[in-house]
């Protein structure tokens, strides 16, 4: 006697079941992407105002002395250790979602500057496309104690980078200061973030 096979399908609710948990898994793994990115851009932030601030630190440690004749039995004025002067900030507006090319032309963007002041004093310059504005500021004009980060007063400095990557109008801020006590140049001990992944 012949029996017909009994195969047994998928049932419409078992493919709904299947389809749904392909959807969340699909939505979690788009989240995750899209938070690993904005970590990614985060990095060139953190990196650039790392260096900035350590390269302050390194002109500071640099001693000028004038240059001086000086008659027997006399002193030479003492030397000095000096942060540069403010730079201006690159781009001129905060990139929203978009990235800037630097211009790399004598007195541009982190061409500008003199032997004490802005970005030729400390020696900085970046010629790749960059998701932030970045800022160093000498005395004054702080861009971090506005958001609750530390005030270096008048002898200190902030690198600062603020940006938009993801163009939804929120400005995420890193910070990192610096101020002459005594002789000495202290640099915090860690940067300041204010709305890191916007």
């Amino acid at each position: 006697m012949y029996r017909p096979s009994r195969k047994r399908g998928f049932t419409l609710v078992e493919l709904m079941i299947v389809v749904a948990i392909i959807g969340v898994l699909a939505a979690l793994a788009l989240y995750g992407v899209n938070q690993y990115l904005a970590a990614a851009r985060t990095g060139e932030a953190k990196a650039n105002v790392g260096a900035i601030a350590q390269l302050s630190a390194a002109v500071f440690e640099r001693e000028v002395a004038e240059s001086e004749l000086k008659s027997e039995g006399t002193y030479s004025k003492p030397v000095e250790n000096n942060l540069c002067g403010s730079a201006i900030t690159v781009p001129v507006t905060i990139p929203a979602g978009t990235k800037y090319q630097p211009k790399n032309s004598p007195g541009d963007d982190f061409q500008a500057g003199t032997s004490v002041d802005g970005w030729v004093c400390l020696g900085y310059a970046m010629t790749t496309p960059i998701y932030y504005q970045y800022s160093y500021q000498r005395g004054a004009n702080y861009v971090s104690p506005g958001l609750g980060g530390p005030d270096p007063g008048g002898s200190g400095f902030e690198a600062a980078a603020r940006g938009d990557t993801d163009g939804d109008g929120t400005i995420s801020t890193f910070a990192l200061s610096g101020a002459v006590v005594g002789k000495r140049l202290r640099i915090a001990t860690q940067i300041f973030i204010n709305d890191e992944l916007e």
